[in-house]
């Protein structure tokens, strides 16, 4: 397990490095992950050694959480000016993540049809 959370956290790491050395514009957790990705696509036998430790991770997802929301708790005078923006914003992005996710299910419930020979299609 150990081994497995500094391979997570040493891709986070090296998304920060990434994102800070390119100037990207995209989040450097998102740059660690696609790099994780990449590795994990180069190297399958890696996943079985990460995924008990990412699925107990996810179990505790929400505690990750709490500090996000404190702050925004105590930046709340801040948010209070931008209310609208913030709230659209919101809303709009929460709107595309659900469609993209029922997208790209959608294409992997076909494909997972496909590669097992079943070409009946109900979704």
């Amino acid at each position: 397990m150990l081994a497995a959370l500094a391979t997570l956290l040493v891709f986070q790491c090296l998304g920060e490095g990434v994102s800070y050395l390119f100037s990207i514009r995209v989040p450097a957790p998102v740059v660690g992950m696609l790099l994780l990705l990449a590795y994990l696509t180069l190297r399958p036998q890696v996943v079985e050694t990460l995924e008990p430790t990412a699925l107990e991770i996810l179990r505790h997802l929400s505690l990750l959480f709490v500090p996000a929301s404190v702050g925004i708790m105590v930046s709340a005078h801040a948010l209070s000016d931008d209310l609208l923006a913030v709230l659209l914003s919101v809303a709009v992005s929460t709107t595309l993540t659900i469609a993209v996710t029922a997208l790209v299910m959608r294409a992997m419930l076909r494909r997972q049809r496909r590669l097992s020979g079943d070409t009946k299609e109900n979704v």
